[in-house]
Formats: structure tokens, C-alpha cells, sequence
């Protein structure tokens, strides 16, 4: 067995001294005694077989650890670091729950997307969309949209898709109003995607994986060292398979992400990274509402309402970053990240419509929605972060600034789906295929209709975005710490569609402000307070966050959130708890002052959001391995302006009760297995509270056996019961049923 070592953080984690922990933590003797037992631990379990890492290892003044993390064979599921530079303390010491999936967490899960990932973390739900609200990843936090805030190594990614896991490092998900650390939108918490970069050490990972559904799957991740300090790496990814359950529903993608770091023993390191990505897929809508009850209407969950003659999406990502840090001593760093991306989102898709009540007369009008988007982005952070003395009391800071630009056209297609909407499903529409049974649909029927370009002209939406920001820690005693961070956003969004033109400029300044206290040198309690700023057209025109006449002349909704909470790290800091109760209150929501699609708004809406929560994450024995926890939220409309009827109804697209608990046990010191068991209540589809779908437990199973030290065999069986449940809720028309059951045999090979 290889020991477990200490080493330098990949790229030294923007440059900000992540991993400075107190003295009073005990962490140097818990990472010492990591090192010193790791050959008697169970830890080094092939099913984790990791290649050689490297070593280094910082004292700073006898009380700081930078940029450390533990790692070895098994790193676990228990992460204290996050990539993000404007944390200037360990998880432990942050007043704020944040959730870190890692690369053990996602390959054990058999994760392949972005979602399928998030599965991983209770709180978060997922939201569907149609054409102007795009379809794509729709991640919801404590009850907020959060499409808009999700981040690629720190850096807004604003462009609709769906996401891969083939090139992520980690997931990190940031829960409660993030605006300081992420600029607009965050309201209910925002998600950093860390990807794979060039590292110290040599090594070729390599997934092959087949499975029911017709599952093809490859993987590959090599690094190799160029010289004493510098490294490339690539990885790969072919992927081609049916959906379980759903039938004709198939795809397939590819991507490649090469990169290459430059310095990493000295002090300045220079990463270069690119990201492409594509796929091409059948979309699906799922089933239509019965709208007597407001649930799903009950047919065969196989149905599919698509014609595989008409309908497509294809996505795709291109993305390229240059990232710098550079270390004037080991108090003083600075980083620099620029990103440039471009992100296309074409589809087709089928609504399963009953506008008209079709579906009550045993008919589904397939009308269609349709996007061809394409957004780029191009954005750079500097930031200076470092550590000094104050009064004789410990100060850690990040001050930065941000600059972005974002752009996206969209030019939909005009298909001929027929008049299904104002007659009904007639003989016509029948023949033209443009309608179909609800309880035998034909994905194959030959539908011979035109698709062209849309006659509207395209609408093109610009974002630019002037930010600076600092983050500050002190450390009062060794058991008293005090955060504060402010930032200020000049924000600017244009919207032109032929003759109509739509503006949209302001400025806000969000806060936070913590109070956290040790009990224990593995333990911590706080009180939190912290903003958010939500101005119109948040999403650049390819979210829900729109620009619109409605809205154009309205200020930033506002949103307030206070969080207590207690985190523990315990068996030697390899098994973390924490726990949370908070309040999210947002006093200026904009809400429609009159009826009718587009009335004019105003920001007079009341939104409230309370609930508490529980995670853990690590290891509760040797040779037992657990992630998970249980969210509850509250969340209520208090005021919706005109629709006061409203008033008091629970936020669409949110669970009050959300569970999930993956664990992994060590059988043998090479056999495992391993469980995982979701439950989502009640989501409701619209603010009106009619449409809805119904609670679910999923169940998930893992076994995984090392043949020898360069193999592994896992075995994944997805929708362990084959359980048929919907986990997206749209608001007018269908609610997306998940996949069946899938089975998925792979092998790890490691060199």
C-alpha cells in the first residue's frame, strides 16, 4: 500500500491561503497521525485506487497549514477546502454551509451528469423549461433559481446546457444568499464547478463502461510531468446510450479538456485550460398534466410524445482559461483568471399541450418549443490575498476586482404544428400527425411538416458587469473569529428584437457579516448575516431571469438571510457534521400588478424562506463511508401583488422535506458495497399551487471489487426498484419523468 500524503493544493487554490487552520484545531497532529497510521487504516481500498501524488508541505509560524489537503489512495468523501479564493478560512471556520462533492463521491454514484451529481446534496431541486426558458440544467437552491449562478472555477458560466462530469475536480454549492461572493443573482445559493487541471505526478486513469439502455461509456485521464515543475493533461470522454424507461429517448456526447501548468514548485504558476464539449439527443418533455387533479395524468410512464422525425438538441461548449498565481512571500499571493466561452443550445422538442383539453378526450397536441442560442462570455478576476497581524490578532483577507462581458442571440424555429391549440385534436391534426393518443403515442410516425427559421428577428441580449470585492477574517482568540465581505456590482444589460430595445443599468452593494465561535479545537458555532441582488435580466437572456418591458425599469430584488449554525469534525477530522437553521426573506420581489402575460410589474412582492438543515460526510467508521443529509423549507409567497389570491402559497419548484445518504462499506480490504437512498416531497409546478408532482424515494446501488492494484471492477445499479417518479415540475403543461432503472458495469484501470 502507498502512504498517505500531505501535499500542496493543485494549483494552489487561487493563491489564497485556503487551508489556514488554528492551533487550536489540532490540525498539523491529525494530519501527522493521517500519515503515520494510513498503512493500518482501511482507507487504501482499490475501489479508490489513486495514482502518486505529491508532497509539500508549508509551516506557517507554527500556526497555519497552507494550501494542505489530506490525500493518499482513499481521500473519502469529506472535503474542507473549496477552489474559490474568497474563503480566507477552512470549511470548519466559515460561516456558511457549503456542500463539496468530490471525485470519490461522484464516480461511487455512477454520476454522469452535472445533475445526477447534485442528486448527491438534499435542499436542491430541479426545474425544467421550454424555449424562451431554456432547457437545460436548472439546478433550484432553497428555493431560488440558481440556472444563472452556476460558476466554472469561480467564473459565471450564464449559458443554457447540459453539463458532463467527465472534466469535474469538485462541486461546490454555496446554500443561502451568495451575492458578496458571486455578484447578482444567488439569491438562494449559487454552485462552483471545479474542474481537472494539469498536476504535479504522472498518471493514466482510464473508464470503460457498459450497461443496459445500450450504454457505451469511455473515459480517459492522463497527466504527465514535463521537466521538474510542469505538467499536461487530457481527458476524454465518448458517451452513447438510451434512456432508461423512455422510449426512443437516446443520445450521445463527447468531450476533450487538455490543459497545461506551468511552475507549480516555484512561485508563480501559469494553468492553461481548454474545454470542448457536444452533444446530440432526443429531448423530452415527459408526460402532460391531468388538469381536473393537477398530478400527471396516469398512462404507461414509457410514453412518449415526441416525433423522432422532427425533433432534436444539440449543445454545445467551448471554453478556454488562463489562470495565474503568484506568491510574493507566504503572506502575500495574487491570482488572475481569464475566461473565454461560447455555449450553443439548439432544439426541437415536443410539449405534450392540453391547452384546449385534449388530454380529457384521450388526444395530446404535440406542439413544439424551440431555441437556437448561442452565448459567449468573456470575463477576468484579479485578486490580492494574504495574511497579516493586527493589534496582535490574526487578519486573513481577499481583496479583487471583476470585469465581464456576456452576449447571447437566440433566433428560435417556426415549425407547422397545426391548430391544435384553438381546435382541439380534430381528424386534421390527427392525419398530420401533429396530434396523437395519449395512451399509444408513436415516436415514429412520419410527420412531413416545415421547419425553418423563425420570421422574428433575433433577439440579441448583452451583459457587462464592473465588480470589486473584499473578504476579511480576524482572528480575535483562538476560539473567536469575525468575517465581513462587501461587494459592489455596476451592472448593465441591453435586449434589442427588431425595432424593440430594452435596458436595464444599476449598481448594489451586498454584505456579510459572521460571528463564529469554538467550543472545541473540532468544532465551531456562528451567526450569519448576508445579502443578495437579483436585478431584471440576471440571466442574459438565456434563463428565466429575462429583460423584458415589464421589468426593465425596476430595482434589484433584495434579499436578507440569517443563518445559525455548528459544524464538527470528528475521528481525527474524517467524518464532518453540520447543521443549520436559517430565515431568507426577499421584501421587493417583482410581481405583476395587473392579469394577462407581460402586465407591468412592480417590486412590491414578499417572499419568505425558513427551514434548517443536517449533512455529513466522511467516514463514521474505518471502513465505513457516508454523504448526505435532510433539508426542510419552508418557503411561502406572502405577497404577489395583483395575484393576491396567491398569497400565502408555497414556492414552485421547492420540497419542503428532501433527503439523500449515499454509503459505502468496506466488505474486504477489495470488495465494497454501497447504497444510496433519495426522498423529495411534494413539488408544485406553479405559484397558483394546481399543478404538481408527487413525492419519491429512489434507491441507488454500488459494488465495487480491485482485481489488482491496476484494476477495479464497479458495478451501479441506478432506480435500484425501477421506481417511476417525475423529478421536474413545470408550470403550465408537463412534468419530466426520470429515468428506469439502469444496470452499469465498469472497469478502472490505473497506471
Amino acid at each position: 500500500m502507498k502512504t498517505k500524503k500531505l501535499r500542496q493544493g493543485r494549483v494552489r487554490l487561487s493563491a489564497t491561503v485556503l487551508g489556514s487552520l488554528t492551533l487550536g484545531m489540532a490540525v498539523a497532529p491529525v494530519m501527522a497521525d493521517e500519515q503515520a497510521t494510513a498503512q493500518q487504516e482501511q482507507h487504501t481500498k482499490g475501489h479508490h485506487h489513486k495514482g502518486e501524488k505529491d508532497e509539500k508541505h508549508q509551516d506557517h509560524h507554527a500556526k497555519r497549514i497552507e494550501h494542505i489537503e489530506i490525500s493518499g489512495e482513499y481521500s473519502g468523501y469529506n472535503n474542507r477546502r473549496v477552489q474559490s479564493g474568497k474563503f480566507t478560512d477552512d470549511l470548519l471556520n466559515s460561516a456558511k454551509t457549503v456542500t463539496v462533492i468530490n471525485q470519490d463521491l461522484i464516480k461511487d454514484m455512477g454520476a454522469q451528469s452535472f445533475t445526477d451529481a447534485l442528486r448527491a446534496t438534499p435542499g436542491i431541486t430541479l426545474g425544467t423549461g421550454e424555449g424562451g426558458n431554456p432547457y437545460g440544467d436548472r439546478p433550484f437552491i432553497r428555493g431560488y433559481d440558481a440556472q444563472s449562478s452556476t460558476f466554472i472555477n469561480g467564473m459565471r458560466d450564464v449559458g443554457s446546457q447540459n453539463r458532463e462530469t467527465f472534466n469535474i475536480e469538485q462541486v461546490e454549492v454555496l446554500k443561502g444568499p451568495s451575492s458578496v461572493y458571486s455578484g447578482r443573482g444567488a439569491v438562494g445559493g449559487s454552485i462552483n464547478i471545479v474542474s481537472k487541471k494539469a498536476r504535479l505526478g504522472n498518471f493514466i486513469n482510464a473508464d470503460v463502461a457498459v450497461g443496459t439502455d445500450s450504454l457505451k461509456r469511455a473515459a480517459l485521464d492522463v497527466n504527465r510531468m514535463v521537466g521538474e515543475d510542469s505538467a499536461v493533461r487530457i481527458n476524454m470522454m465518448s458517451h452513447d446510450a438510451d434512456t432508461p424507461g423512455r422510449d426512443s429517448v437516446s443520445g450521445n456526447r463527447w468531450g476533450v479538456a487538455p490543459s497545461i501548468s506551468l511552475g507549480l514548485n516555484s512561485d508563480t504558476q501559469v494553468t492553461l485550460e481548454y474545454y470542448h464539449f457536444e452533444s446530440s439527443d432526443v429531448p423530452d418533455y415527459g408526460i402532460p398534466y391531468d388538469q381536473t387533479t393537477g398530478s400527471p395524468v396516469k398512462v404507461n410512464p414509457d410514453n412518449f410524445y415526441g416525433l423522432l422525425a422532427r425533433d432534436f438538441r444539440d449543445n454545445s461548449n467551448d471554453t478556454g482559461s488562463v489562470l495565474i498565481n503568484h506568491d510574493f512571500n507566504d503572506e502575500l499571493h495574487l491570482s488572475s483568471t481569464t475566461v473565454y466561452g461560447r455555449t450553443t443550445n439548439r432544439y426541437i422538442v415536443t410539449n405534450p399541450d392540453d391547452s384546449t383539453g385534449n388530454v380529457a378526450n384521450g388526444y395530446v397536441w404535440r406542439n413544439t418549443k424551440s431555441r437556437n442560442s448561442a452565448t459567449t462570455s468573456l470575463a477576468t478576476q484579479l485578486q490580492l490575498s494574504g495574511e497579516f497581524t493586527l493589534a496582535g490578532m490574526p487578519n486573513r483577507f481577499a481583496v479583487g476586482a471583476e470585469l465581464s462581458n456576456e452576449q447571447t442571440s437566440n433566433h428560435p424555429y417556426t415549425i407547422a404544428v397545426g391548430n391544435g391549440r384553438n381546435a382541439g385534436c380534430d381528424a386534421d391534426m390527427l392525419a398530420s400527425y401533429n396530434c396523437t393518443s395519449l395512451d399509444n403515442p408513436n415516436p415514429n410516425d412520419p410527420w412531413v411538416g416545415d421547419i425553418s427559421p423563425s420570421a422574428n428577428p433575433t433577439t440579441l441580449t448583452e451583459t457587462d458587469t464592473r465588480s470589486v470585492y473584499g473578504f476579511n477574517t480576524l482572528e480575535i482568540t483562538d476560539k473567536v473569529f469575525v468575517n465581513a465581505g462587501l461587494r459592489w456590482d455596476d451592472y448593465e444589460t441591453q435586449s434589442s428584437a427588431g425595432d424593440t430595445q430594452l435596458s436595464s443599468q444599476d449598481s448594489f452593494v451586498n454584505y456579510q457579516l459572521s460571528a463564529l465561535y469554538k467550543p472545541a479545537d473540532n468544532a465551531s458555532i456562528y451567526l450569519a448575516w448576508g445579502t443578495s441582488s437579483n436585478p431584471p435580466g440576471t440571466s442574459n437572456g438565456d434563463g428565466t431571469e429575462s429583460l423584458s418591458s415589464a421589468n426593465q425599469d425596476l430595482a434589484p430584488e433584495d434579499t436578507e438571510s440569517l443563518e445559525l449554525g455548528a459544524k464538527w469534525d470528528l475521528f481525527h477530522g474524517r467524518l464532518s457534521l453540520n447543521s443549520s437553521v436559517f430565515k431568507i426573506e426577499k421584501n421587493n420581489a417583482r410581481v405583476a400588478t395587473e392579469a394577462g402575460r407581460g402586465a407591468p410589474q412592480d417590486n412590491v412582492g414578499k417572499q419568505k424562506v425558513t427551514g434548517f438543515e443536517i449533512g455529513l460526510s466522511g467516514d463514521i467508521t474505518k471502513q465505513w463511508h457516508a454523504f448526505g443529509g435532510y433539508t426542510y423549507l419552508d418557503a411561502t409567497l406572502e405577497a404577489n401583488g395583483f395575484n393576491s389570491a396567491l398569497n400565502g402559497n408555497r414556492f414552485p419548484n421547492t420540497a419542503k422535506h428532501s433527503f439523500s445518504l449515499f454509503t459505502n462499506y468496506d466488505i474486504t480490504e477489495d470488495f465494497n458495497a454501497g447504497i444510496g437512498a433519495y426522498y423529495m416531497g411534494k413539488v408544485y409546478g406553479n405559484t397558483a399551487n394546481t399543478l404538481w408532482i408527487p413525492s419519491y424515494w429512489r434507491y441507488d446501488a454500488v459494488t465495487s471489487y480491485r482485481v489488482n492494484d491496476m484494476v477495479t471492477l464497479r458495478l451501479n445499479l441506478q432506480n435500484l426498484t425501477d421506481k417511476r417518479y417525475f423529478d421536474k415540475a413545470y408550470g403550465a403543461h408537463f412534468a419530466n419523468i426520470a429515468a428506469g432503472r439502469l444496470a452499469m458495469l465498469s472497469a478502472d484501470f490505473r497506471f
